[in-house]
């Protein structure tokens, strides 16, 4: 019986796995157009969205997960729109990820792993976060309510993508312009990671 456990644990699908655990809920039903049920998850609460991106980023960015204190120091910065703080923020969190983490692979290339270690860092420190928030013009990487403003983040990998390109990119696609009807600031920024030092390399803010 236990090895058949195991075996039914490992061979399920990791959002099946989310929702029989309870860490994902149904938050809504639509109908693909053959009629087929296409179920919307997301998480139940506030505490248990926070609490599993604690331990994913745990797994993303080991020894790096906790660093106590950080949400009141990001919340601060934030408030006080200084992006030099949050930079600076940021890049002691990625460079407390040991190297042995980045040994044997090539995971600093892909624009993913960044992405999903800096989605699971704000929203283990409790912020409101959206990932590929979609908008007529395509999808931003994330985007994070705070205190009345709006944050929207594009990350790219500078080797892959060019210097410039991430702020560029907010630029271009217009990914403000939902967000800006509703009246709250709104600030670009834009993150450039590098796959050889393994850390921020760019970190540009406009207003939108």
């Amino acid at each position: 019986a236990g090895l058949l456990s195991k075996f039914d644990v490992e061979d399920m699908a990791t959002e099946a796995l989310l929702f029989q655990t309870g860490y994902l809920t149904i938050r809504g039903v639509e109908e693909d157009v053959d009629g087929t049920p296409l179920y919307r998850l997301g998480y139940p609460n506030h505490e248990v969205r926070r609490g599993l991106n604690e331990g994913l980023l745990s797994a993303l960015a080991p020894s790096a997960a906790r660093r106590t204190g950080d949400g009141a120091r990001l919340g601060g910065l934030l408030q006080a729109s200084d992006f030099a703080g949050v930079e600076a923020l940021l890049r002691a969190f990625f460079a407390g990820i040991p190297y042995e983490w980045h040994t044997n692979n090539d995971i600093a290339r892909y624009e993913g792993y960044w992405a999903s270690v800096f989605y699971a860092y704000f929203a283990a420190l409790g912020f409101d976060v959206a990932v590929e928030d979609s908008t007529s013009h395509g999808r931003l990487d994330m985007a994070v309510r705070f205190d009345g403003a709006v944050y929207l983040f594009e990350l790219k990998v500078v080797e892959q993508a060019g210097t410039g390109s991430a702020l560029a990119q907010l630029e271009e696609r217009g990914y403000a312009e939902k967000h800006r009807a509703a009246g709250a600031p709104v600030h670009l920024i834009g993150v450039e990671f590098s796959e050889e030092s393994r850390n921020i390399t760019a970190f540009e803010v406009a207003e939108a």
